[in-house]
């Protein structure tokens, strides 16, 4: 035990699941199984009707799966009852040609020789049959009769024979009897492998001698409903336990552990440690191979119900490397340890792996200061709250040529004020943008507003207040109002007033 902690750590547990021991687990009630635990079908059939006639049709397979006190049974009823019927024959042939009054005349010359009552006949029968010949009892010349019924002794005597001796052959030789040796864990265990949920079991060879070509298959059995209303009671399914790797091929020179990866195209794909306790399903694990000793097909089976299946759990180690071979430790084939796993399903751990992470949460006091300061240019990128800086780049070095920072206008009336690019229509933003070192080297002539009826400008702080006076009040609230995105047009980013000024012209 102390082995096991320096390798596995201490926070791993040995839990020994042998049934003879006591176990700590909830009992449940025992469920009907599909597959018994020693691999025998848990299924009868029943109301055939007239189909028995077809056990008779294949009356030696009949015969060989019968159980073996059957087997002996007409084993020794078609033997004494042949022999019992071949006796008579013989007595009958002598009662009729009047033999058996003449049993010790030596004058008289019968059809057998010494036959004089019922035994003597049992005796000859069995002499003539198991070809003794002790030559006291013998066919005269003279009784044709005899004769053929020696011939059609001899021939029921060899299918007997053959078909008797040879059901009881194969019986005794069937490869299921090889299917005994070969071991399968009591419990299927739940764990990550490789960093993914897998479903294993282990299986154990108990002879030296060799499982040829092994495979391994997995079935699940469970009652489902099809889309269509469909109750199936049984529904089987195929649980991937390396088909398409090769995996499912087995060496079986010691004990492998069985692995089915539970991805999306598992059965198990929604089962977690909760919703494992509701379920209700059964495992039929199916291991066929060829005899090494005896060339016959060779087909081991077992099961797994729902309460058989731990979660968070791994079998123990049973290798371990002596002088010059490698040991194997039945002791503890069927014993787990647990393990840190997910209680989560596969579904569900995708799904949280999938959502993206959340964003950094703004407070309502910062989210009503950046809504106030954004000022927006042309790409809608917003800008430092410098004035200069919002000025294109050009306007920006004629300004500081004349050490000013207003835009003066083509109207010489003394009202006139000037704004900032970033407040002005888009035309003359695009005429801003388009101004060279020779034309109007640190003015621009802009165009005089309409405002209703009469013709003047603004200044950029004005602008700004009537665009703060004219926007709706904000709705209080943690949430931030959308930015505009590169996609919309710079015109919608205007007052309402200066996109109709802007249309106009």
């Amino acid at each position: 035990m102390s082995a096991i902690r320096r390798k596995f750590g201490e926070d791993y547990q040995v839990v020994n699941t042998n049934r003879a021991m006591s176990f700590s687990a909830p009992a449940k009630r025992k469920r009907q199984r599909f597959v018994e635990k020693n691999g025998r079908c848990n299924v009868q059939h029943g109301n055939l009707g007239g189909e028995t006639s077809r056990y008779i049709s294949d009356l030696f397979t009949t015969l060989v799966d019968l159980k073996w006190r059957w087997n002996l049974l007409i084993f020794l009823l078609t033997y004494t009852v042949a022999w019992l019927i071949m006796a008579s024959m013989w007595w009958i042939i002598a009662y009729i040609r009047g033999d058996l009054g003449h049993g010790h005349d030596d004058s008289y010359t019968p059809c057998v020789a010494n036959v004089y009552n019922f035994p003597s006949a049992f005796l000859f029968f069995i002499e003539t049959e198991a070809t003794i010949g002790y030559g006291y009892r013998y066919i005269t010349e003279k009784c044709p009769e005899g004769i053929i019924l020696f011939l059609f002794q001899s021939l029921l005597g060899s299918i007997v024979d053959a078909f008797l001796i040879g059901c009881m052959f194969i019986k005794m030789s069937q490869p299921k009897k090889r299917a005994e040796t070969l071991m399968f864990s009591q419990d299927a265990v739940i764990s990550q492998r490789d960093g993914k949920l897998c479903l294993m079991f282990r299986v154990g060879n108990l002879r030296n001698s060799h499982m040829v070509s092994a495979q391994i298959r997995c079935k699940l059995i469970k009652s489902r409903q099809t889309p269509e209303g469909e109750f199936l009671p049984l529904d089987q399914r195929e649980l991937d336990v390396g088909f398409g790797t090769g995996a499912d091929q087995l060496f079986l020179v010691s004990p492998l552990t069985i692995c089915h990866e539970i991805n999306s195209n598992s059965p198990f794909f929604d089962l977690s440690q909760r919703s494992l306790m509701n379920e209700q399903f059964e495992i039929v694990v199916i291991l066929e191979g060829i005899v090494e000793t005896t060339g016959m097909t060779c087909q081991a089976r077992t099961s797994y119900t729902e309460d058989e299946v731990l979660w968070g759990h791994r079998f123990l180690p049973v290798m371990s490397l002596e002088e010059g071979f490698f040991r194997v430790d039945y002791s503890q084939f069927h014993n787990t340890f647990e393990v840190p796993t997910p209680p989560y399903s596969v579904k569900e751990q995708d799904e949280k792996s999938s959502l993206p992470s959340p964003g950094p949460i703004l407070s309502p006091t910062l989210i009503e200061g950046r809504r106030r300061e954004r000022i927006f240019s042309l790409d809608g990128v917003p800008h430092s709250d410098d004035p200069g800086s919002k000025l294109p780049s050009k306007l920006q070095r004629m300004c500081s040529k004349n050490g000013k920072e207003v835009l003066k206008t083509g109207s010489p009336q003394p009202t006139e004020k000037a704004s900032s690019t970033g407040d002005l229509p888009l035309r003359v933003q695009r005429l801003g943008s388009l101004v060279g070192h020779g034309e109007t080297e640190n003015h621009l002539r802009l165009k005089p507003l309409k405002m209703g009826s009469e013709t003047h400008t603004q200044s950029a702080g004005e602008l700004e207040h009537h665009r703060k006076l004219s926007a709706p009040a904000p709705v209080p609230g943690p949430s931030l109002n959308p930015l505009p995105g590169s996609s919309s047009r710079p015109e919608d980013n205007l007052p309402a007033k200066l996109r109709r000024m802007n249309a106009d012209h």
